[in-house]
């Protein structure tokens, strides 16, 4: 997803305490949430797309990496990712209108 739209649902991930690992790619400001697994065959959300994970290289770094045992969940679940998508998409919208 895009880069304004990603940190802003990172944020109100965290502040759930749902946010999981998250990608960010340099190349084309995007940023990718870790799922679970098979996420991708019920993910029908316009500005986002669910696809294999890019691996971090010269491209891309981690912005919260994969921390087993952690803090926090190492994957995203999807239907809290759907929601604080559609908070953060709000959220901005709103900004813009100010």
């Amino acid at each position: 997803m895009p880069e304004r739209e990603g940190l802003e649902t990172v944020d109100i991930l965290r502040l759930r305490g749902g946010c999981g690992a998250v990608l960010l790619g340099d190349a084309e400001s995007t940023l990718s949430f870790l799922v679970p697994f098979g996420t991708a065959a019920q993910w029908q959300l316009p500005g986002s797309s669910c696809r294999p994970v890019p691996t971090p290289g010269a491209e891309s770094h981690w912005l919260l990496p994969p921390t087993a045992g952690g803090p926090g969940p190492v994957l995203t679940d999807p239907a809290e990712l759907r929601a604080a998508l559609g908070e953060a998409a709000r959220t901005l919208a709103a900004s813009e209108r100010l």
